[in-house]
């Protein structure tokens, strides 16, 4: 089937984001909705149509054309990156795949004491006023970070100098998740006050195919406090914070829910765990946001997308709490037509 025959152009309805909220608060929305945490250029592309280029030189152009792109795929919301707010970097290969270790920086006191760490408040936060004209009414955005705690460590010190940098030097460890941890706080916080943004993503992948990459107990010590305070800073601000996290943490989705606080948790994968047992075992506590396995979306037929999704929503509409999409995010690879397919799920029903 071409995808003419799952794409129908632009959705006409106006977004409410209210919908979302009642999905994060496991409620039961007005409609079937949305969630993904990006897509990728072509899709934009084909959702924008030839007036993409215009907007892309515009300040803040790409992020004007991704939330061109969101408004006009059916979402309630656009995920929104702030410029000039990113952790350093060492030299890393370009490619899909890389080493763990690759581009890492600090090995020891003396390079941790060298590392220029980002200032969260020179982060570009104008990208907020920029992108508020072109929402429209019902339509808010989602701050995602620059990665998070862990991922950022990660890059910073390289995934297996952490573990001996734990084991070998534990108060040096703890400087490194706070001079990250503090920071990610920070620019939260300073996202969370704008009347626009309606929720935040806090994205920092976590998991292996079977377990954390750190054991839970030091999860627990070195990078949920960090989490904690994110989320604390959004509930004040009286916004939902979503996890967005990968790999299997069954043994930490206690604290995800009761200590952490999250209110809605993205990332699914049917080798792990699929997302209708994850909404069987999780989601009169927690929102299942997405879900629809990446593998699943590239191996199947637009017919078998649609009618999974469409079961997901059956599964989901009385208790609520549920918003479709991928296991993980729409990148390239990904057919359009099973991403139009699954969507179409969502939007014949409104």
């Amino acid at each position: 089937m071409s995808l003419s025959s799952w794409w129908k152009g632009p959705v006409r309805a106006e977004p409410n984001f209210g919908n979302l909220l009642k999905v994060l608060r496991r409620e039961a929305p007005d409609r079937p909705t949305l969630f993904e945490f990006f897509l990728n250029e072509r899709l934009h592309e084909t959702l924008v149509g030839p007036g993409i280029e215009s907007l892309r030189q515009q300040p803040h152009g790409g992020m004007l054309a991704r939330l061109h792109a969101f408004r006009n795929a059916g979402y309630d919301y656009v995920t929104t990156h702030v410029p000039r707010f990113d952790f350093p970097r060492g030299d890393r290969h370009q490619a899909k795949t890389i080493s763990q270790n690759e581009g890492s920086i600090i090995h020891d006191r003396a390079t941790f004491e060298a590392c220029v760490m980002p200032d969260p408040a020179k982060a570009d936060y104008t990208v907020f006023d920029a992108l508020a004209p072109h929402l429209p009414a019902g339509m808010q955005m989602i701050v995602c970070g620059p990665c998070g705690v862990l991922e950022n460590v990660t890059f910073l010190a390289g995934f297996d100098n952490l573990c001996y940098l734990i084991a070998d030097d534990e108060r040096l460890a703890f400087e490194l998740f706070e001079a990250v941890g503090s920071r990610l706080v920070d620019f939260y916080s300073r996202c969370v006050v704008h009347p626009r943004v309606g929720a935040i993503i806090g994205n920092d992948d976590w998991g292996f195919k079977t377990q954390p990459m750190l054991s839970p107990a030091d999860m627990r010590r070195f990078v949920f406090p960090w989490h904690k305070q994110i989320v604390t800073a959004a509930h004040r601000a009286g916004k939902p914070a979503i996890l967005h996290s990968c790999g299997n943490l069954t043994s930490v989705m206690d604290d995800i829910i009761d200590d952490l606080g999250y209110d809605g948790k993205h990332s699914y994968e049917d080798a792990i765990l699929p997302v209708e047992k994850a909404y069987d075992t999780y989601g009169r506590r927690i929102a299942i946001m997405g879900g629809l396995d990446l593998d699943f979306m590239c191996r199947s037929t637009p017919e078998q997308v649609y009618d999974r999704a469409r079961r997901m929503l059956d599964r989901s509409a009385a208790q609520g709490g549920f918003g479709l999409g991928t296991g993980n995010s729409v990148p390239e690879y990904v057919p359009a037509e099973n991403y139009f397919a699954m969507t179409r799920a969502a939007l014949e029903a409104r």
